[in-house]
């Protein structure tokens, strides 16, 4: 429980200083958070886009602008699926290991 109260303290450290993050980005992570929690905090997360939604309160296109721009932020590794019953993938970024830097899975 205290690995999880540090990766958000640490995500919520990087992004107060990163102004391409917004509100939607806020909600999107934290719905994954949500879900990487319900997972026992063990990467990767397997999600399914209706879930994700449904916790995040978001549109379907602000969730597909979101996911890539976290992707590509760094602060989330997202392997999109195209099966429609095969969840996406994700990976949550350590950000303590790496505080104020992009932190990429790859």
């Amino acid at each position: 429980m205290e690995k999880a109260r540090e990766r958000l303290t640490a995500f919520f450290d990087v992004v107060k200083d990163d102004g391409r993050i917004g509100a939607p980005h806020l909600s999107l992570y934290l719905a994954l958070f949500q879900l990487w929690n319900q997972n026992d905090f063990e990467d990767p997360i397997s999600i399914h886009r209706p879930e994700v939604l449904a916790l995040a309160k978001i549109s379907r296109s602000t969730y597909h602008r979101c996911m890539n721009d976290l992707n590509d932020q760094g602060y989330v590794k997202y392997i999109a699926s195209y099966h429609p019953i095969l969840g996406s993938i994700v990976y949550m970024a350590d950000l303590e290991a790496s505080p104020g830097r992009r932190v990429d899975h790859r």
